[in-house]
């Protein structure tokens, strides 16, 4: 058992966790239809993700988490706040940024670790493949609601 590989597998499935409710989450605040169904659709796609990497953390002998953070749950708490606030679809689009950045760099932190096998590393990359997708889109959406 690879319990530096199953903690790290945990921590990218709990951040994971909260991107998918993140998504569902924006889904449900945002005003336009084509941003719900984008976000559902994210969610939907960072969903299989955390399937993925569960499935491998339990073929490693982990019990992965099924539940995001409570820093998710805060985090979508001022998401909140800055759409009753006036901030609208924009503020959606910023939150989602946010969210990406940081997810982002979490798995390129442990696709550098070098303690983590290479399947494990190939696990990573194939999740990690949901989060690129997911700043691509963000990218486009933000040019977009810029112009």
């Amino acid at each position: 058992m690879n319990n530096h590989a199953i903690s790290k597998l945990d921590d990218l499935i709990t951040t994971l966790i909260d991107s998918v409710k993140g998504y569902e989450h924006s889904a449900d605040k945002a005003k336009s239809a084509a941003f719900q169904t984008l976000f559902r659709d994210l969610a939907a796609e960072r969903q299989a993700a955390v399937t993925l990497l569960q499935d491998h953390s339990r073929t490693l002998g982990g019990k992965p988490n099924e539940f995001g953070s409570a820093a998710g749950t805060v985090h979508r708490r001022i998401e909140d706040l800055h759409v009753a606030l006036g901030g609208g679809d924009k503020a959606v689009i910023q939150a989602i940024d946010r969210g990406e950045d940081y997810l982002n760099e979490e798995f390129e932190r442990v696709l550098k670790d070098e303690a983590i096998g290479t399947e494990t590393q190939a696990v990573v990359r194939q999740a990690h493949d949901s989060v690129r997708h997911g700043l691509r889109l963000v990218e486009q959406l933000k040019q977009q609601s810029a112009a």
